[in-house]
């Protein structure tokens, strides 16, 4: 990434786009904006090295936005789905392996949540992150931009699961594994600085983006 960025400054790149992240935002009951990132507060420990490293890549963006005529744009989505995702279990996320699980499960079956299932999640369905990129691309004009890109709206792991299950249309049951694993945050963003600059806002639902993904 640094490399990237340099040679972007050297060579008077128009536009550099970098997907950072959201987990470098604290444990939020109510929508966070950008503002709210707190450089004080340690980033969650299980999001140490990535989020440290995205923020790095922030603040490089911002560095050469104040040297040379590229002009930059950094994106805090939240967690991404959709089809050709991961979804095998090794290396697949809360969404893509609830996925597995309902598809491979027969009716009167049963899949086992990790944890209680009531942290909460911000997902965004992947094609409204290109159609963001492609706003920022046609209408983002400052030297650096820094947006949140997300649904705008939390989901609880439990909710997923039983949307995911009802989008099947399998008769399977939950259970919960309070011995497993699990990352105990709820975690949604605010969206408005993109829809009010950009004109951006999500078009598929949670439900629509299931449906498209199964």
């Amino acid at each position: 990434n640094s490399l990237l960025l340099r040679e972007a400054f050297e060579q008077k790149i128009e536009h550099f786009i970098f997907p950072s992240c959201a987990i470098i935002y604290q444990p939020s009951e109510n929508p966070l904006k950008e503002t709210d990132f707190d450089a004080s507060k340690e980033i969650l420990p299980q999001y140490f090295g990535a989020g440290n490293t995205k923020l790095y890549i922030e603040k490089m963006c911002e560095f050469f936005s104040r040297l040379g005529k590229t002009k930059y744009t950094v994106i805090r989505q939240t967690n991404l789905y959709g089809p050709y995702d991961k979804f095998d279990l090794e290396r697949s996320h809360v969404f893509g392996a609830t996925i597995n699980k309902v598809m491979a499960t027969p009716d009167k079956g049963k899949i086992v949540v990790w944890g209680t299932g009531e942290e909460k999640r911000d997902l965004l369905y992947i094609s409204d992150l290109t159609d963001f990129i492609e706003l920022a691309i046609k209408r983002q004009t400052s030297p650096f931009k820094l947006y949140n890109v997300g649904l705008g709206k939390a989901c609880s792991v439990s909710d997923l699961v039983k949307k995911i299950i009802e989008v099947s249309g399998k008769d399977i049951s939950i259970g919960y594994d309070i011995s497993k694993p699990t990352i105990k945050i709820n975690l949604y963003v605010d969206i408005t600085k993109a829809k009010k600059e950009l004109g951006w806002q999500p078009k598929i639902s949670l439900e629509e983006g299931i449906k498209k993904t199964m």
